[in-house]
């Protein structure tokens, strides 16, 4: 009969690898300390702390879950496969096999939050998209990705803030700025920054050709503790106040309380028309704003290094990174990593994990090869 004694050798090792980068032993001292935390009677006067505690409980909570399922689950198969072997019933391979592939599939998708360890990759994101050159093409083809990545967004149960929405002339958008929250948004979204690259047949040519679009999407990590890393002066700001309007239906509200800054030195804008007053909407703009400048003070300094080290080119965040050809034939393909998908319906709609993925391990293997 077959010996599966080196499959269940290597789940072994990958169990012991996942208790490192989950860090298993930080979790299990942190449990009876988050839970008398939330037992607390005055948890609920500060709203914020209270929602941060329940965030991390919630995650430990499925950290701890997930991998001491995996943990029975491969002591599970190895006790039978040790019975199979004593009563040498081969009969017992049809259901030791695909637990042991299902096992394999499992740990790969644990391991990849192995990939999410930037600073930054727990944070919620800031997500940017603007319409390129083309005029409406360009601001359909804006609409499209905006639509992606708030398809992609539902799929995985992440919150939705539609902050600014700007519409485009005849079709479309030419700018939006969404913030998505959830686990590790930043750290996946951190894939979809750069240039994107539409090839179709224009839906506004009344002769059917063939048309390129560009839409440039913007993704930084929404840090909210950022007021003594950033000081702005109050000179260096230029601040309107209009009516809301765009696409984003019910989470627009169409008031003139829409707030738009501009920081002058680095001619950055951030815009909020979500919040119920101009208050509201001012604090939130601002908010956003340090966490943009923070993330171009980041980049600054990772241009730098890149310049001293040679490597100016490979961090250039404006180079083009994905193409989608819609004719005339079907692909997605990501530049970076090399992968291509053949459904570019599917990926439109928000199926955007594989690439993401791709990314990630894309990013990783660059990073050891440097």
């Amino acid at each position: 009969m077959q010996d599966h004694s080196p499959r269940i050798d290597e789940l072994r090792d990958r169990l012991t690898e996942a208790s490192e980068y989950l860090q298993v032993a930080r979790l299990t001292a942190r449990r009876p300390q988050l839970e008398t935390e939330l037992g607390r009677p005055d948890l609920w006067d500060d709203a914020d702390v209270a929602q941060a505690l329940q965030r991390e409980f919630s995650d430990l909570g499925d950290d701890m879950s997930l991998y001491e399922s995996l943990g029975e689950r491969v002591d599970d198969v190895a006790t039978l496969c040790e019975l199979a072997r004593e009563e040498g019933d081969e009969s017992l391979d049809a259901e030791i096999v695909p637990e042991l592939e299902s096992l394999e599939s499992d740990f790969e998708t644990l391991e990849l939050r192995a990939l999410l360890t930037g600073e930054y990759d727990d944070r919620d994101a800031i997500v940017d998209v603007n319409s390129g050159a083309g005029g409406v093409e360009a601001q359909d083809w804006a609409e499209m990705l905006l639509r992606m990545y708030l398809r992609w967004a539902e799929r995985q149960g992440f919150d939705v803030e539609m902050d600014s929405v700007s519409e485009g002339g005849e079709a479309g958008i030419s700018s939006a700025t969404v913030i998505l929250k959830g686990r590790n948004v930043y750290g996946w979204m951190r894939s979809e920054h750069g240039v994107h690259r539409l090839v179709r047949i224009s839906p506004f040519d009344n002769n059917a050709r063939r048309q390129t679009s560009f839409a440039s999407v913007k993704v930084t990590p929404l840090i909210e503790d950022v007021d003594s890393d950033i000081q702005i002066d109050d000179k260096d700001l230029r601040i309107d106040v209009y009516r809301s309007s765009g696409a984003g239906g019910q989470h627009v509200n169409v008031t003139d309380s829409a707030v738009r800054i501009t920081h002058l030195p680095t001619g950055t804008v951030t815009s909020c028309q979500n919040e119920r007053s101009q208050h509201q909407n001012k604090d939130r703009a601002m908010t956003i704003l340090k966490a943009k400048l923070l993330e171009l003070e980041r980049q600054k300094r990772a241009d730098k290094l890149a310049e001293i080290t040679g490597e100016g080119s490979a961090v250039d965040f404006g180079s083009q990174d994905r193409n989608y050809v819609l004719q005339p034939y079907q692909q997605v393909k990501d530049l970076r990593s090399g992968l291509e998908v053949s459904d570019p319906a599917g990926v439109l709609d928000g199926e955007l994990d594989p690439l993401m993925e791709a990314f990630l391990r894309w990013e990783r293997a660059r990073r050891v090869t440097a």
